[in-house]
């Protein structure tokens, strides 16, 4: 469609408003109902209807009465609210001549207030020459529904930042200003395309120059994907400027290779037809594989190193996924790990140097418990005992602990049991004799009969024997657990009794 700016001056504010109120319904709807289109521009006494009168009048919004009563923005009424905006926004002033059409674009000059003469460059994504987007970029990802002016929205913010990112890293593209929907507005190249280009004093230059601008993207991780002389231009001096960025991809994408050798073969076709390089025509007649490619001078896609920078991964350009972002950053913090590795292997062997040191002082420990247990058992079993248990080795010993127990605790039992049994001799004589001066002789034997006859006399003998037995053995003996009938005669009943004897030791 033919921008005419001519209407642009006397459209009113509510003109405008309403063209902003379709836009924002055309977020969910392909064809904006009137009503709503009059609830979002709120205009007072039924204003809307007579202002979309007068939008339809300029072929600012299409009517449509199919389904229902229905508006929609045309590519006109969407150049109008970019072109409004950026002239509020004072980035430029004045719309001059139109300089330039494409598959997917229009170009105009435009003036700033102070004269400089700019260019403007207005997606239109949605022509008859150029419909396969979905197949052929990657706007939409992950949505399933979309219209042409979103699609073109998303086109022009794209192009935005390649151009600002190439820019800054130094490569001859020009200067973009601003953007706005599917507007992009940069500097003016002054020279030419390079296909209207007859002849050139160094060809040879220009060639090497062009050529190096592709291994120079590819080495900060981005392909033009369009590289021709339809998007070089070339000033009076031989001097090139790169355009036309929306297309690019990362290194990464799964067709980069393809991208890269289609981009090479073309220059290589155009030079050796229009300046009749001979060499480089050879080379490009011979150079089907990747390894003749390289004999011959020919940059190849597996040969160009990605060293300069990650571009693709800040400006998440097409086939630069998830997976190498995390390996980008496994990279970027390979450096610091190292350090923080050493400094943590020093810590770890100081930790393994102060746990040895408490581990041998443990071990010495237990040494000397063994050893006094040995002594103890050596005094109470006699020097015999005590040394055909030294003699065994180490092994042995753990496995005989329960047989030097159980003699240690007869010999203590039998000892103190002839101790007790003297004490109770002693008192049993006195009292007996007690009980002979006070009683007469007949009664002497009746009341001997009697004692030991009396279960309960009997009964306290024999608590103060296990009194005095558990005294001598200093303290009560360590109950039992309480599953220990489960596992008798097993390896949990052998530990079992293990860690009783330590427990007592």
């Amino acid at each position: 469609m033919k921008l005419d700016v001519d209407a642009l001056r006397y459209l009113s504010k509510d003109d405008f408003r309403v063209l902003t109120a379709v836009e924002m319904g055309m977020r969910n709807h392909e064809i904006v109902p009137a009503e709503l289109v009059d609830r979002i521009a709120s205009l007072k006494h039924g204003g809307t209807y007579k202002v979309l009168k007068n939008l339809l009048k300029h072929k600012l919004v299409h009517h449509d009465s199919s389904k229902y009563d229905g508006f929609r923005l045309t590519y006109l009424g969407y150049d109008f609210l970019a072109i409004k905006t950026l002239v509020n926004r004072g980035v430029f002033t004045a719309v001059g001549r139109q300089i330039g059409v494409g598959k997917e674009s229009d170009i105009f000059e435009v003036a700033t207030e102070d004269g400089t003469v700019l260019a403007m460059k207005l997606h239109r994504l949605g022509r008859i020459s150029f419909r396969a987007v979905k197949s052929k970029r990657d706007y939409l990802m992950h949505r399933s529904n979309y219209n042409w002016l979103y699609l073109s929205r998303l086109a022009a913010l794209k192009e935005y930042a390649f151009m600002k990112a190439l820019g800054e890293h130094g490569f001859p593209v020009p200067d973009a200003v601003d953007c706005n929907r599917h507007c992009v507005v940069m500097s003016l190249v002054q020279g030419y395309p390079l296909v209207q280009v007859k002849q050139l004093q160094h060809p040879d230059e220009v060639f090497e120059t062009i050529i190096g601008l592709v291994v120079r993207l590819a080495e900060h991780g981005l392909i033009h994907c369009d590289f021709n002389e339809f998007n070089i231009m070339i000033d009076d001096d031989e001097r090139v400027t790169m355009i036309d960025f929306p297309q690019m991809v990362s290194v990464s994408h799964r067709n980069a290779q393809m991208y890269f050798d289609r981009d090479v073969e073309c220059i290589y076709k155009f030079f050796s037809k229009r300046f009749n390089l001979s060499d480089q025509e050879d080379r490009g007649e011979g150079g089907s594989s990747e390894s003749d490619a390289e004999e011959n001078g020919r940059p190849s896609f597996s040969s160009v190193a990605k060293s300069a920078g990650f571009l693709d991964r800040e400006l998440a350009a097409s086939g630069f996924t998830r997976k190498d972002q995390d390996e980008i950053e496994k990279f970027v913090e390979g450096a610091g790990q190292k350090d923080t590795l050493s400094s943590d292997g020093e810590e770890l062997a100081e930790e393994e140097e102060t746990s040895n040191e408490v581990n041998d002082a443990v071990a010495t420990k237990l040494n000397s418990l063994h050893l006094a247990d040995q002594h103890e058992l050596s005094e109470s079993c006699g020097d015999k005992a005590a040394a055909e248990i030294l003699c065994h080795s180490p092994k042995l010993i753990d496995t005989k602990k329960a047989e030097i127990f159980h003699a240690r605790e007869h010999a203590i039992s039998v000892s103190y049991n002839d101790s007790k049994r003297s004490e109770d001799s002693v008192l049993w004589n006195a009292s007996i004799s007690n009980e002979d001066e006070t009683l007469p002789s007949g009664e002497k034997e009746d009341s001997d009969e009697a004692d030991e006859s009396d279960p309960v006399l009997m009964k306290r003998l024999n608590k103060q024997r296990k009194r005095a037995i558990s005294a001598a053995q200093g303290g009560r003996k360590a109950l039992a657990s309480r599953n220990s009938y489960k596992d008798k005669g097993g390896k949990t009943s052998h530990n079992s009794k293990i860690q009783r004897q330590a427990c007592k030791w």
